[in-house]
């Protein structure tokens, strides 16, 4: 029996809910429990599942390592949320406003190290190839969350960077969790390979519908505050390909609404929207995002499988790129 991405995402949530129940001090485990039961599209630990399921039928082998991927994502979040300042997440009030900064940050300690303690219940072998694969990208999220970061106070910033970036901060991990489950199911090395592949570049396109969504999406489907991005003064690939495509006078007028903080932001949104479009960098933005869900569909259309069994990656796929939240 072939199962839905909603039987996954169901294992995931019970799992999730049971594991930090009647954890205690409160205090440390309450913001976890928030946070996690705002569960989002788990897209992440679904991955891991998916995967596993393509090389064996026993795919709930693979769901500590799907929670693995999904604790240390929330844990991502909930710090990025601090740094960014950001007071919404998934339509609910942030970690670090509902409990303040200091239980914020310690309640994402515990979680970083929750989900590397989950990889311990597989053999020594798969063991010691999840944690290397995970250590890896862990390594490289904080990388990218720093560039995002640098970037802020950046006067060169490229578009290859801003790739560069996103690549570390959000699609090495979705790479990761296919790999992962992968691995579990006893794929090849180079099935190993085209999984992670297809995952990173489906994640480069993923952030770029982001990106997208951040600046022209409906705020009661995306959850957090749409264009958080122009508020803060954040370089996407928007941004920076506006830049490329606009004359002198454009490019000092985008750059000067960047440099500023008004108190009333709606004007300075409105007109950054207004130069995104009137020089077409949404379209631009489209069709990067084409582009790279293409070569991640080459990468799993290239593995070692029956074309059926791929159909539920492609529907994913698609669904990422597609969606509207």
């Amino acid at each position: 029996m072939i199962s839905t991405f909603a039987e996954y995402k169901k294992s995931i949530d019970l799992f999730l809910e049971k594991e930090f129940l009647n954890d205690s001090p409160d205090t440390l485990y309450s913001p976890i429990r928030y946070i996690l039961a705002s569960s989002g599209k788990r897209i992440r630990p679904c991955l891991v599942l998916m995967a596993c399921h393509l090389y064996q039928e026993e795919w709930q082998e693979a769901i500590h390592a799907a929670a693995c991927v999904e604790v240390f994502h929330n844990f991502t979040l909930l710090h990025d949320d601090i740094m960014d300042e950001a007071s919404l997440r998934r339509g609910k009030e942030a970690v670090h406003i509902a409990y303040g900064i200091p239980s914020a940050i310690l309640s994402g300690d515990a979680m970083l190290i929750y989900a590397f303690k989950y990889l311990e219940v597989y053999g020594a072998e798969s063991f010691k190839k999840l944690s290397s694969l995970f250590s890896s990208v862990s390594i490289a999220i904080c990388a990218g969350q720093q560039e995002d970061m640098d970037f802020e106070n950046s006067e060169t910033v490229t578009i290859s960077d801003y790739i560069r970036m996103i690549e570390n901060k959000t699609s090495v991990l979705l790479g990761a969790a296919i790999q992962m489950g992968g691995i579990i199911g006893g794929c090849t090395e180079e099935d190993e390979n085209h999984l992670y592949e297809f995952g990173k570049n489906i994640g480069i396109a993923f952030q770029i519908q982001d990106d997208i969504l951040d600046v022209f999406g409906d705020q009661d489907k995306v959850g957090k505050i749409v264009a958080g991005d122009i508020i803060n003064n954040k370089k996407t690939y928007l941004y920076l390909k506006a830049l490329d495509l606009l004359d002198e006078k454009g490019k000092a007028r985008l750059k000067s609404l960047y440099a500023s903080t008004p108190e009333a932001v709606e004007k300075k949104i409105e007109e950054v929207r207004s130069i995104f479009r009137s020089c077409a960098a949404e379209a631009y933005a489209q069709e990067l995002k084409e582009a790279y869900y293409i070569l991640g569909v080459s990468h799993l259309e290239a593995l070692n499988l029956e074309g059926d069994k791929k159909q539920p990656l492609r529907d994913l796929a698609e669904f990422l790129i597609k969606r509207d939240h």
